[in-house]
């Protein structure tokens, strides 16, 4: 499994991990009861520690996007596409929410915030 993982970066090593595997099971480049690797494996494919991986896949199976078997592994939940749709939306209003409660201390108002979200809405669709 190929990640891109880095240290400069401010998220956590573990967040990045079960970002990355979160993004990919949501989208469907893994699909339901796909294995995993093993926690070892790719603690030492990605040079990150064991624990390191066990905590990024602690958070996916809490999540409900992992499964584990004790001595077996990690599979991918068997997740139906809708639902699929519904946790990438919750998770991205759960994102906004928060950095909209900023701007707003901040003192943007709800024009402004629309004009940065269509402007950057418009910048993605261009790429």
């Amino acid at each position: 499994m190929i990640l891109n993982l880095s240290d400069l970066s401010d998220e956590p090593l573990h967040a990045q991990i079960s970002r990355q595997i979160r993004a990919k099971i949501l989208t469907g480049d893994l699909d339901g009861g796909a294995a995993l690797p093993s926690i070892r494996g790719l603690a030492k494919g990605q040079r990150v520690s064991v624990i390191t991986v066990q905590r990024a896949y602690d958070d996916l199976e809490h999540e409900g996007l992992v499964q584990s078997r004790r001595g077996k592994g990690f599979w991918v939940a068997p997740i139906a596409n809708g639902r699929k749709t519904t946790m990438a939306e919750e998770r991205f209003a759960d994102a906004l929410k928060k950095l909209v409660e900023h701007a707003a201390a901040e003192g943007l108002g709800e024009a402004e915030m629309r004009r940065i979200l269509d402007t950057l809405l418009k910048k993605g669709a261009r790429k």
